[in-house]
């Protein structure tokens, strides 16, 4: 595809945020008169969801503790649902199940589900949740359990073959995907404007751009001249912690076990819920018995046959600067050692076991391919999404990323002048203000 010289609306990135503005954008245009999807360019150095987005678990759900964080995904989650077939979405729902040091956080979670009218079901104490679990899993086994969220809306998606979809209604309504093509530099006027976004195959002139590049957000943010460290206001006492690094850098830990996914159904034979489960009940090794921990634990699963298994995760661990700094490639298929730490398969595979007998024994099955991957997150963990220059949105979603289709939507309606305030509590300025999202007890950065 030829690059063209100039572009009303140039977007960074071929992942979920940049194809879902893309899309949005180009319907707001239209429906405003303003222009329609010729208008818009996306840029990618590789391709259609070829980083993180292209090998996301794809669970879509609105488990959050957080108030802004779950309105946001009740946004999102209404997206999915406008078009399963094509977005390839399996509206299965989504389990949150707790021990007691949680069971607080998710009742609150439940009671502002019902707040906002999304469906959701709440189980309280040990032998309720228990026998709840087993009217679905017969084998259901999991200690510590004392309570059970079961969020009806929500589910999964197929993850490439979604954004292919999400890519082909852009491109219908005009918009041009240019892969190939690596960013190299900003240019800005004398007001800090973006004038043109420059590659490596030529410059290209722009009235707006968009910076959605996933766990490569850093080097934009350094092409944006912005902080590198931030000043963190504590909304209690309003004392201002300074020289908080702006980007840490987190090892996503997923994998699959290439098993039939038909091993994962209900008793009555239905494609199950995706199970989150977190507990302090000490995890032990279904391969010799060893103890692996006594702290709080948590994983999340599914049966998807687009992974050709059980696929899943775990809570991720900090990598230190060296290891992201590494000349491979995060997410070529080169490194699986690197995207997967070699603890993970045994631990997640015993988790597995621990919640469900019917994954005893099957650790030789679990598959060594790349899956995770590295997040960039931001100081609280929670998405950045906020215009940084006059003319330029930037999408730093700390690893919320795949869920959120509908922040596309929001960006572009901003960009069309429209006040969004799903979004404002996620602007930058709130680390200084000290308008913080509050922090529940999961043992997950993102929750």
């Amino acid at each position: 595809m030829a690059i063209p010289t100039h572009s009303p609306y140039v977007i960074v990135g071929a992942g979920i945020h940049g194809l879902s503005t893309a899309y949005h954008l180009a319907l707001r245009l239209k429906a405003t008169g303003k222009g329609d999807g010729r208008d818009i360019v996306i840029l990618d150095k590789s391709g259609i969801c070829s980083g993180a987005t292209g090998i996301a678990c794809g669970v879509i759900r609105n488990n959050y503790y957080q108030p802004a964080m779950r309105e946001l995904m009740a946004h999102s989650v209404r997206i999915w649902e406008s078009d399963p077939e094509t977005y390839s979405y399996h509206p299965v729902g989504y389990m949150q199940i707790s021990c007691e040091s949680m069971r607080e956080d998710v009742r609150s979670i439940y009671e502002q589900q019902q707040a906002i009218d999304y469906e959701s079901t709440f189980i309280e104490g040990a032998k309720a949740s228990s026998d709840y679990m087993k009217t679905l899993f017969s084998d259901w086994r999991a200690e510590g359990i004392t309570s059970v969220l079961h969020e009806k809306p929500g589910g999964y998606a197929n993850n490439s073959k979604a954004m292919y979809g999400l890519a082909g209604k852009a491109e219908a309504l005009g918009v041009r995907i240019i892969s190939g093509i690596e960013v190299t530099s900003l240019s800005s006027d004398n007001s800090g404007a973006i004038t043109s976004v420059n590659t490596d195959r030529g410059n290209i002139a722009c009235d707006y751009a968009v910076i959605a590049a996933g766990p490569w957000v850093r080097r934009f943010w350094e092409m944006l001249e912005l902080p590198m460290e931030v000043s963190i206001r504590n909304p209690e006492s309003g004392a201002l912690a300074e020289g908080i690094p702006m980007w840490i850098y987190w090892s996503l830990q997923e994998g699959t076990l290439g098993v039939d996914p038909t091993l994962q159904v209900t008793n009555d034979g239905h494609m199950p819920p995706v199970i989150h489960v977190d507990t302090d009940a000490p995890l032990y090794s279904d391969d010799d018995g060893r103890l692996i921990t006594d702290k709080m634990w948590g994983i999340y699963y599914k049966p998807d046959f687009h992974f050709g298994g059980v696929q899943g995760g775990a809570a991720p661990f900090i990598v230190d600067k060296a290891a992201t700094e590494v000349s491979v490639d995060p997410y070529g298929p080169a490194s699986p050692e690197f995207i997967v730490g070699p603890e993970f398969a045994e631990m997640w595979v015993s988790a597995l076991a621990h919640c469900q007998e019917r994954f005893s024994g099957t650790l030789p099955k679990f598959k060594r391919e790349p899956s995770g991957g590295i997040g960039a997150f931001t100081p609280d963990s929670f998405p950045v999404f906020d215009n940084m220059r006059e003319n330029c949105f930037v999408l730093a979603d700390s690893n919320h990323g795949y869920k959120m289709i509908g922040v596309g939507d929001l960006v572009a309606r901003t960009i069309c002048g429209e006040s969004q305030s799903l979004l404002r509590p996620f602007r930058f300025s709130r680390y200084e203000e000290g308008d913080l999202h509050p922090v529940s007890n999961s043992p997950f950065p993102w929750s």
